[in-house]
């Protein structure tokens, strides 16, 4: 099968190549899945799961990506609630070969329905995004109808959930961004945009609840915007500062395939949009991925025509 495998953690996505490996086989509790799209995260490159197992023993060549959508053609032993030729979408193990490639070998758990009315290129843009904005949100969050949120990165994949998701949860939404993202922030449901760049964020006030993708700076400043009680959830690591009397919460993301299929059917019944980038074949994607052009939104990768 075709795969981009990464070698050497210093090059970065220059470091990508399009090789042929073999196909995986299905183990215990795995299926085989034929990807039809593929999410990817430039951010995986720099994370030790992608380059060492459990153990930290090094794992290279390594087939990055973990978003993933398409169509189960092979059942490990002892699989269950999946069928093949059955289409599904979801998050693969961060310590396993990813998703950018012909096929995958993938643990059924970790992946969920796709409707047939839902195209792979959307399925396989939402499971990073999605589940994060999902659990951060309301798993550890708790965020409530009334509350105050603020959305930093509104107009990126994970950020623009987050204020979908939060805004249909009745929270009132302060999205946050470059001076170019105002108006896609707003487009996603943001109630208010700070520009970064130009606005001060302490003006925004006290809020209940921060969702910072950001990190640094900024979230030490949000950490001091937090209201008794609030939380402060980060996934860029733990914050050097945190709220005097609240909560900080820094989390991984983690595959759940009933939040999935809550998620999806936000999808199809119009109350969540999708932010996907630029889209472009197996062939093309290292190239895609080392373009100076900035693409806001998740790059997906067409596998299979």
């Amino acid at each position: 099968m075709k795969a981009i495998v990464v070698t050497d953690q210093a090059a970065g996505t220059a470091g990508m190549k399009l090789v042929e490996r073999p196909a995986p086989q299905a183990a215990i509790n795995d299926v085989v899945v034929q990807i039809h799209a593929s999410g990817f995260v430039p951010t995986e490159l720099t994370w030790p799961s992608t380059w060492t197992d459990r153990l930290g023993r090094d794992r290279t060549p390594t087939i990055p990506g973990h978003e993933l959508a398409g169509v189960v053609t092979a059942l490990g032993y002892g699989t269950t609630g999946l069928s093949v030729g059955q289409r599904v979408f979801g998050l693969a193990d961060w310590y396993r070969d990813g998703s950018l490639a012909e096929y995958i070998a993938i643990e059924a758990r970790n992946l969920a329905p796709l409707p047939g009315d839902v195209d792979f290129t959307v399925g396989a843009s939402l499971p990073i995004s999605g589940l994060t904005a999902w659990q951060g949100l309301f798993d550890h969050g708790r965020l409530r109808a009334g509350q105050s949120v603020i959305a930093h990165g509104a107009a990126g994949a994970v950020g623009s959930m987050v204020t979908q998701l939060a805004r249909l949860a009745g929270a009132y939404v302060i999205g946050t961004g470059r001076t170019a993202d105002r108006q896609k922030a707003l487009d996603f449901g943001a109630q208010e945009f700070v520009d970064l760049d130009h606005d001060t964020l302490e003006d925004v006030g006290r809020v209940d609840l921060v969702f910072d993708l950001i990190g640094g700076d900024i979230g030490k400043r949000s950490a001091r915007l937090i209201r008794p009680g609030g939380t402060l959830v980060s996934i860029v690591g733990p914050s050097e500062a945190r709220p005097i009397d609240g909560l900080a919460i820094d989390f991984v993301v983690e595959s759940d395939r009933a939040q999935l299929i809550e998620i999806v059917e936000r999808v199809r019944d119009g109350r969540l949009l999708t932010n996907i980038g630029a889209i472009a074949p197996l062939d093309d994607a290292v190239a895609t991925f080392n373009s100076k052009e900035r693409h806001s939104g998740k790059p997906i990768i067409r596998v299979c025509p």
